[in-house]
């Protein structure tokens, strides 16, 4: 076995995203002389990054005061229209803004690629010193012999798939940290075994997710309003008993993102994430918008919907939970960059004055209590019912018991305690209990199928690596999976990873295309047993998202 080589820094960050470079570029204005850095694990920063987006630049105007005089791409599209439709089949009702809490406004916000908004933040971290290697995933926590995080190591590369070495085989490497941060983003893999070893959700509801489906269009510049923010609920979730949304954003040179979530807490098995978005473009009002127009992008994540109640304790001795490894999303503003950000600059804060104490891999609980005595606490606290609500009502009933808890909670007067959670896997009910749904077939105009949009994302793996998604019990799948609930992984995976083969010959077997992986978690999350562990595949693959 190759010994692996060390690298020494104060702090090691995992993870690219806002939170990450939030993170970095805070050590370095707090302490020039601080070594940093990060690993991402796609080709590039932002390759791997997907959302909506719309930004609340508060975090960025803590960090980076002057970014929008400072060539940053989100200052491209300031927010100046708010929508909201309540759909059914074939029409829509305008919902006002007013009777929303003040909070829940998009006034002075920003419209665009947060893929764009990071890689330009890595080049401010870089400027301030920070290391930064792309296409290095981190695949393995590092421990002291006393049990505090020592590290992490990278993936080792050039194994094959049957687990040998082959020619141009690499021994990962070890990066040894003062602290390291975890900004893995929605359900990361390590933070997962982090959260297993410290036991950090004993005292919090279970995390909870929807799986977001994103598309870009470049439609006709009649057509286009720049700024224009449109949101969704009702159809057609409202057929299959679940609930999500839709969201649709005018952002510059004439393009618009739009996108679906479905909340993975659905029960009946035959629920297809990716055809309810399918469906949802079909309606009168959104194909209208994309008509004339060509879809230039693709791709899917999972995102955290627990709320306050689901943030776990976020210190361990050695490290910390940053962005939205820890959960920091508000659910009903459909925004979390900025919590996310916030959190990696108060972990730096505490880490900094950690290391000029002299201290090293022990527990930052500093860092958890400045989190909760945040402006993330305050707003996250101010919505933590909202997903509950509708998740126990429904999306008409509980929209409006989210809304009155919310101005409640604005006004100082909560009457209702913070409610719970299941997780997402444990609602999902035997087919039996199910009628198959019946999905149209894509028209190749404004909907698609799944392996045409999937080559829209870029993805591309490594063919000859061990498989990424690993079955605990490979009989799993189609004893109970497909023998009791139709096989779910077929239907909720955005990337057709998960196939059944051999049903019509009676001889059923499940077929994994880890090549199609676009990394949105979906499967670690949903599937019924937990039988499927999701790790780090070779460094740099995945999908390329130029700009979502």
């Amino acid at each position: 076995m190759s010994e692996r080589e060390s690298m020494p820094y104060d702090v090691v960050i995992v993870g690219g995203g806002p939170a990450g470079l939030g993170a970095a570029i805070r050590l370095k204005q707090v302490n020039p002389e601080l070594s940093v850095c990060i690993l991402e694990k796609g080709s590039e920063v932002g390759a791997h990054i997907l959302s909506g987006a719309v930004v609340d630049p508060k975090a960025l105007d803590e960090l980076l005061p002057n970014w929008r005089e400072d060539g940053c791409p989100m200052a491209e599209t300031p927010v100046t229209d708010n929508w909201h439709w309540v759909l059914s089949k074939t029409s829509k009702t305008s919902i006002p803004h007013w009777p929303m809490p003040p909070f829940m406004s998009n006034n002075g916000n920003y419209t665009g690629s947060l893929g764009n908004l990071c890689r330009w933040l890595a080049g401010k971290a870089e400027e301030l010193g920070v290391e930064i290697f792309p296409g290095f995933p981190a695949s393995e926590v590092l421990y002291n012999e006393d049990g505090s995080v020592k590290g992490v190591a990278t993936q080792d590369m050039g194994v094959a798939k049957d687990g040998s070495h082959k020619g141009d085989y690499q021994p990962g490497m070890e990066l040894h940290a003062k602290y390291t941060f975890f900004a893995e983003g929605a359900r990361g893999h390590l933070t997962k075994t982090l959260k297993a070893k410290f036991d950090l959700e004993a005292n919090c509801q279970p995390q909870v997710y929807g799986i977001g489906i994103k598309e870009l269009w470049d439609i006709d510049p009649a057509k286009h309003v720049p700024g224009r923010v449109l949101h969704t609920q009702g159809w057609p979730l409202t057929e299959s008993d679940s609930w999500g949304g839709g969201f649709l954003y005018h952002q510059a040179n004439n393009q618009v993102a739009l996108g679906f979530v479905t909340a993975l807490d659905y029960k009946n098995p035959y629920v297809y994430p990716f055809e309810e978005f399918q469906r949802w473009k079909q309606h009168p009002e959104i194909r209208a918008i994309l008509e004339g127009g060509r879809r230039v992008s693709y791709g899917a994540r999972a995102i955290n919907e627990g709320g306050w109640q689901s943030v776990p304790k976020l210190d361990f001795p050695g490290g910390v939970l940053i962005g939205c490894s820890a959960g920091f999303v508000n659910v009903p503003r459909i925004k979390g960059s900025h919590t996310a950000m916030k959190s990696g600059m108060l972990a730096s804060e505490a880490a900094a004055a950690a290391i000029a104490a002299g201290r090293e891999h022990d527990a930052m609980a500093e860092y958890d209590a400045a989190v909760r005595d945040s402006w993330i606490a305050k707003e996250l606290k101010l919505v933590q019912n909202a997903e509950p609500m509708v998740a126990k009502f429904g999306g008409d009933i509980g929209t409006v018991f989210a809304g009155l808890d919310m101005w409640l909670r604005y006004l100082k007067l909560p009457i209702i305690p913070a409610m719970g959670h299941h997780r997402d896997c444990e609602a999902t009910e035997r087919a039996d209990l199910y009628r198959p749904i019946a999905y149209p077939k894509p028209d190749g105009v404004i909907s698609f199928d799944r392996l045409s949009s999937v080559a829209l994302s870029f993805t591309n793996h490594e063919e000859d690596q061990p498989c990424h998604l690993q079955l605990k019990d490979p009989a799993v799948p189609v004893e109970i999976n497909l023998k009791l609930y139709a096989g779910p992984e077929a239907r909720y995976c955005p990337a057709g990873v998960y196939e059944f083969l051999g049903i019509e010959d009676g001889n059923p077997r499940l077929q994994i295309n880890a090549q199609n992986c676009v990394h949105c978690k979906t499967c670690d999350i949903k599937d019924k047993t937990q039988n499927i562990n999701w790790v780090t595949p070779e460094g740099g693959g995945g999908p390329n998202y130029p700009n979502m």
